[in-house]
């Protein structure tokens, strides 16, 4: 089994050859397609806009956020094709890790000029595995 590290390395890697391939500046479902396309190359699973529901007071919301990709039921994968990542997105994916019980989130922003400067680590109490 792989480790979450590794997992979230190969999404990484996943994201530079289509960044590298198709360069910034298309629709962020775009790249959502192309990334699933190179990750269950890899044999990793992947689920695309996941609705993920939300309980209140004994309210229940199906439709509380939908993640763009969940990768190996265990790595939230938010896409974005902006011109500068604002601290919202990160502060969003913090939330849906919570609401979801996961501890790892990258939000990859595919209009940055170089794809290393658009990935972003968030955890939420990450334990090594």
């Amino acid at each position: 089994m792989r480790s979450i590290n590794d997992i979230s390395g190969l999404i990484v890697d996943a994201a530079f050859r289509v960044h590298v391939a198709v360069g910034p500046g298309l629709f962020e479902s775009v790249y959502e397609a192309l990334m699933e396309h190179e990750l269950k190359k890899l044999g990793l699973r992947v689920e695309r806009q996941v609705m993920v529901p939300l309980e209140y007071e004994g309210l229940r919301f199906d439709e509380a956020f939908r993640a763009d990709m969940i990768v190996d039921e265990r790595i939230i994968v938010e896409l974005k094709s902006v011109v500068e990542v604002h601290p919202i997105y990160k502060k969003q994916l913090l939330t849906y890790l919570k609401l979801t019980g996961l501890s790892l989130g990258l939000l990859i922003n595919f209009g940055a000029d170089r794809i290393k400067d658009g990935v972003f680590r968030v955890a939420n109490q990450l334990k090594e595995d």
